[in-house]
């Protein structure tokens, strides 16, 4: 993990930030754009573009497309600052909508496709005549699987956060009503 130059604030906020520049580049998020998304979450206040440059140490057009990528996806947002004509910036801190946002984000982005891409795989081995049913049945089960996995996701994004969190608090306890876990099902 690189150092930040000119990180001037707290040990904690510059290690979150090189966290999550490393995670995101784990997830394939650009490091600079993960970088910048940390450091406009923890920041109070809106930052401009040449902040954002100065404080990281990243170059001014790198900072530029970051923005319109986090932008894009809804991380974070254009705010006015009186007095002051550079376009700023704040970040989504609710850490339950970010979630949402970056996983509608990534559903668009990869599953949608994905689902698209099987969809016209299987109508193409159905119609070839000496296709494999090992094969079709593959297709088939890949087919099903990300479309109950699609509708389960449309699920879970229509549930309220307050409910999600604590359906995700519950975790064990989902689990014992469903006799899934610990013990084995006979």
């Amino acid at each position: 993990m690189t150092e930040i130059p000119n990180m001037t604030d707290s040990t904690a906020r510059s290690q979150f930030i090189l966290y999550w520049g490393d995670m995101g580049s784990q997830w394939g998020v650009n490091r600079s754009v993960a970088q910048i998304h940390a450091l406009l979450f923890l920041s109070p206040n809106p930052m401009n573009a040449e902040q954002i440059s100065e404080e990281l140490g990243i170059a001014r057009s790198n900072v530029s497309n970051s923005l319109k990528e986090l932008v894009g996806w809804r991380l974070i947002q254009r705010v006015p600052v009186a007095g002051d004509r550079r376009e700023h910036f704040v970040a989504e801190t609710d850490v339950w909508e970010m979630a949402l946002l970056i996983t509608k984000g990534r559903k668009e982005r990869e599953i949608d496709p994905a689902i698209r891409a099987i969809d016209i795989c299987v109508t193409q081995a159905k119609n070839e005549p000496n296709m494999d049913p090992t094969v079709l049945g593959r297709l088939n089960d890949m087919h099903e699987f990300l479309t109950t996995a699609d509708r389960w996701s449309e699920q879970m994004l229509s549930v309220p956060k307050s409910k999600l969190s604590m359906l995700m608090k519950m975790g064990d306890k989902v689990l014992s009503l469903l006799k899934v876990g610990g013990r084995k099902e006979k």
